[in-house]
């Protein structure tokens, strides 16, 4: 009789029993209860200081000394397709673009907006890993929000996040290595330091075409190199590889900040007319391709079990990281436009270090050429540690998921002595590595940035559940004004998604559906909800 009750055919209750499955929520009291068992447990060793340096390791380094010139100059292509076309271009005026527009100088406007983002963005992760401080950041958060399917949807997104954003550093980080043995008169074969996709080509800096635009045969060795010997320090431990970022983060704030004392100088107000050659499409598109690089507190999110006092240190580490991380991107932003013609730099991996290249071509410029060489250093280690903090949260979303049972359970596997997800850290590496050999920055970058707006979207509606869900549950820090900042993060994450190309999104929904056949195939057959259908 009991069964009668149920929707009449097998097939009604197992559909029945599925939809609770999906939009079943994880006790965040279970989630940390299952954190601490011995064979899960992570070592606590991080303090708020070394966590503002991951966040600050992760942040400035990729977009400061990579993309900004993308950002700023953006891409162009033979003939006008609407896949090359920013999405909220293509809605307000039904016509295709050739690529990407840049923002110009008038990307210090887009560093402001995209600043205000993070801020009501970071004031959400900071009340939320201040209650569940729990590897997995954005994927732990949902799941106790949200359900099981939602949690799925962003921990495969998070694992894409975290992937293209590397590759993006690791090719960046090729191109200064290419810079660094020029300085020293070194010139490698060009096919081993250089992606074998190039949509735009490759160019000198008297403009010579070195590759024209499409596939060539190569591989970029820095790029693949870079990554698996960061993949080495992070299996040895995370006290270890805190350590190491933290001198990388000193390095790289110095050689920033003799790059802004060294190129006021050589400023050229005539640089900064038009001031927003593309208008408020090129704004918003610059914004749009430099936004993955602010993703350093959700790093610091990622680190949450190896914190040992995270209800305090973690919105300490998120709310510093991106009070320090504005003001040097604006100082570098603004010092860049102004000693470089903003359409200069297109397609340039290393804009930095080729602006202070030119300006040392020019009269009184020689000594500029000796601050080249400490602005490439700090570079290359700055991108060093960006990649090293990437690949420590990229392995925590693998481990975290697997813990949960929605991926193999190798994923969650911790080295014996080193207590690291040594599998997942090695597979985040070959993930990484081999695509950045391959692949141009720009291409990279793209599915990084709808991936991390994406992310936050939902952890600001998390934010929004959990208040209305569980108000009683103590909060160490809450984000202020009520629901304001939730939402005007998910409003503002929103409107810098619109300005990513028609392709990225498409790319974008093809991965999720991707993850989605893995997900009803295989993980929801695992899952611990799964025993109670």
């Amino acid at each position: 009789m009991a069964r009668a009750a149920l929707p009449g055919s097998d097939s009604d209750r197992k559909s029945l029993t599925l939809r609770r499955q999906l939009i079943s929520c994880k006790s965040i009291d279970k989630l940390i209860s299952d954190s601490e068992e011995p064979e899960h447990a992570l070592k606590k060793s991080l303090g708020p200081w070394s966590l503002t340096a991951l966040g600050i390791g992760a942040v400035i380094g990729s977009g400061i000394f990579t993309v900004i010139g993308t950002a700023m100059a953006g891409q162009k292509f033979d003939t006008p397709e609407i896949s090359n076309t920013p999405l909220i271009h293509y809605l307000l005026t039904h016509t295709a673009m050739a690529g990407r527009p840049g923002a110009g100088p008038a990307l210090a406007l887009s560093l402001v907006l995209v600043a205000i983002v993070c801020v009501f963005t970071g004031l959400c992760y900071a009340e939320l890993a201040s209650m569940i401080p729990i590897a997995g950041s954005a994927y732990t958060y949902t799941y106790a929000t949200l359900g099981e399917l939602v949690a799925w949807i962003i921990g495969w997104d998070l694992i894409l996040e975290y992937a293209f954003s590397n590759m993006s550093v690791s090719v960046g980080f090729a191109a200064h290595i290419e810079a660094l043995l020029e300085w020293f008169g070194i010139h490698p074969p060009l096919q081993w330091i250089s992606p074998a996709y190039l949509p735009t080509g490759l160019q000198d800096l008297a403009g010579k075409a070195l590759y024209e635009p499409g596939w060539h045969f190569g591989f970029n060795i820095p790029a693949f190199l870079v990554v698996m010997v960061l993949t080495v320090v992070l299996v040895r431990g995370i006290r270890e590889s805190a350590r190491t970022n933290n001198i990388l983060v000193l390095i790289k704030m110095v050689a920033i900040l003799a790059f802004i004392f060294a190129a006021a100088s050589f400023i050229q107000p005539r640089y900064w007319h038009p001031f927003m050659p593309n208008g408020w499409t090129g704004m918003l598109s610059g914004g749009s391709i430099i936004f993955f690089t602010y993703i350093g507190f959700d790093s610091v999110s990622t680190a949450a079990e190896e914190c040992k006092r995270p209800q305090r240190d973690l919105p300490f580490g998120i709310l510093a990281t991106l009070v320090a991380c504005t003001l040097l991107y604006g100082g570098v932003a603004i010092s860049l436009s102004g000693i470089v013609p903003w359409n200069s730099i297109m397609g340039d991996g290393a804009p930095v270090v080729n602006a202070l290249k030119r300006l040392s071509l020019q009269p009184g410029g020689a000594n500029l050429r000796w601050v080249e060489l400490v602005v490439l250093i700090g570079a290359m280690l700055g991108m060093i540690s960006s990649i090293l903090v990437f690949q420590l949260g990229q392995a925590r979303v693998w481990f975290a998921m697997s813990r949960d049972r929605l991926l193999p359970n190798v994923f969650s596997r911790i080295h014996a002595q080193f207590r690291t997800p040594a599998v997942a850290t090695w597979v985040a590496g070959f993930v990484v590595g081999i695509p950045a050999g391959l692949l141009d920055i720009g291409t990279v970058s793209n599915l990084s940035n709808i991936g991390t707006l994406f992310a936050f979207v939902l952890v600001s509606i998390a934010v929004l559940i959990l208040r209305y869900r569980e108000p009683e549950r103590h909060r160490a820090f809450r984000a202020p004004f009520g629901p304001v900042f939730p939402v005007l993060s998910i409003i503002f994450c929103i409107v810098l998604m619109m300005g990513l190309e028609v392709l990225t999104w498409m790319a974008f929904f093809i991965w999720l559906f991707a993850g989605l056949l893995i997900y009803f195939f295989y993980s929801r057959h695992r899952s611990e909800f799964a025993a109670a259908r």
